[in-house]
């Protein structure tokens, strides 16, 4: 992890939600196998779900039925796809090794932290508040705003209700639209590895880090 040398400590840190903060791959997995098994079809691999769980529902339904969202059978899959994980949510959901140490330093550092999702609000708070994030300075999800990530409105918006400047954020994710919403906004970006993207070093983010133990240990050095 090389940092650039006139990176200093932000006021607010946003992190993505699916990928970033939490692993919500196996929930979103099983709904997605939920509706296949209730048409009668076999379940599609986990790998190849898990890559695609930060796509949300276009992505899973396109990696398991091999249909876009332009096709007709697609808002009839979307809704049942939703409802399945609606119902289900966090059963196997965690966040991923070294968030809550993160989240715990930037507590005690007096640092804001918040949530930029594209993923729908009313799926948002009910999993941020079974994995216990509910004290966010911020949720903003995909319908929050007009425009969804890549757009950077939803990282004006995190910065509002927080209070703060988006030049004084970091905006954390594992998809490249994170970094494309964050750089438009005049954010630090900073890609992960941890997730469910590839490929990070094409992104231009300002910084890519392999664990939540980098961005602690970037935190204290600062």
């Amino acid at each position: 992890m090389k940092t650039p040398l006139n990176l200093t400590l932000p006021k607010a840190v946003l992190f993505d939600l699916d990928g970033t903060l939490v692993d919500s791959a196996p929930d979103l997995a099983a709904a997605i196998n939920q509706v296949k098994a209730d048409r009668g079809l076999p379940p599609t691999p986990y790998d190849a779900l898990r890559r695609m769980a930060s796509a949300g529902a276009p992505g899973l339904i396109r990696t398991a039925f091999g249909i876009e969202t332009s096709h007709a059978d697609y808002p009839e899959l979307a809704a049942a796809f939703i409802a399945c994980y609606a119902r289900a949510i966090a059963v196997k959901s965690t966040l991923f090794d070294g968030i809550p140490e993160l989240l715990d330093l930037l507590r005690h550092r007096n640092i804001l932290w918040g949530v930029v999702t594209n993923k729908r609000h009313n799926l948002t708070v009910p999993l941020l508040k079974e994995i216990g994030l509910m004290d966010a300075a911020c949720i903003v999800s995909g319908d929050t705003t007009p425009h969804p990530k890549p757009h950077p409105e939803p990282v004006f918006e995190a910065a509002r209700q927080a209070g703060v400047k988006p030049e004084d954020c970091w905006f954390i994710g594992d998809d490249l639209r994170d970094v494309q919403s964050g750089r438009a906004a005049g954010s630090v970006t900073i890609a992960v590895n941890w997730g469910y993207g590839t490929d990070t070093a094409s992104w231009n983010a300002t910084l890519i880090v392999d664990t939540p133990w980098n961005l602690s240990d970037l935190i204290r050095q600062k």
